[in-house]
């Protein structure tokens, strides 16, 4: 047994293949019914031999709306169908507790990206218009690992 354990300690270097991906922090502009400061973090993987990608974003949109200070918690997802080049398009959904969002755009070289989109509103606060509408963001990503 302790044979067996020592062959796959072995060869596991030999099996294992380089992951890279990048994660870091993200600030973006966000203008859907009023204007919104989007922080938060991002990891985005490279699949298929880096031929296609996806990220993962949280973020918290911070807003002033009739007279209060929000803060809206947001999760997105983002597909990337090839990265063979500089500006490349993404297709993007995200998710607040009020709206979903769908967005199409550009990103360059996958660290300041443009989207636009329409919100659809899931949830109206009380006392807070509704969030809903033509969008369009622009956003960048800062990749603490990319050297």
């Amino acid at each position: 047994m302790k044979k067996f354990l020592y062959i796959i300690t072995l060869a596991f270097p030999l099996l294992a293949n380089a992951q890279d991906f990048l994660v870091g922090p993200s600030v973006a502009y966000q203008s859907q019914a009023g204007n919104m400061l989007k922080v938060g973090g991002y990891y985005l993987q490279p699949l298929a031999g880096n031929a296609v990608g996806i990220k993962l974003e949280a973020n918290a949109n911070l807003a002033y709306f009739r007279d209060q200070f929000l803060v809206i918690p947001e999760g997105s997802f983002t597909f990337y169908p090839t990265f063979n080049n500089l500006i490349v398009p993404f297709v993007e959904g995200e998710l607040t507790p009020y709206t979903a969002t769908p967005k199409v755009g550009l990103s360059v070289a996958s660290i300041v990206e443009f989207g636009f989109g329409y919100g659809f509103d899931i949830k109206t606060k009380q006392d807070l218009k509704p969030i809903e509408g033509f969008t369009f963001s622009l956003g960048f990503n800062i990749p603490l690992n990319a050297f």
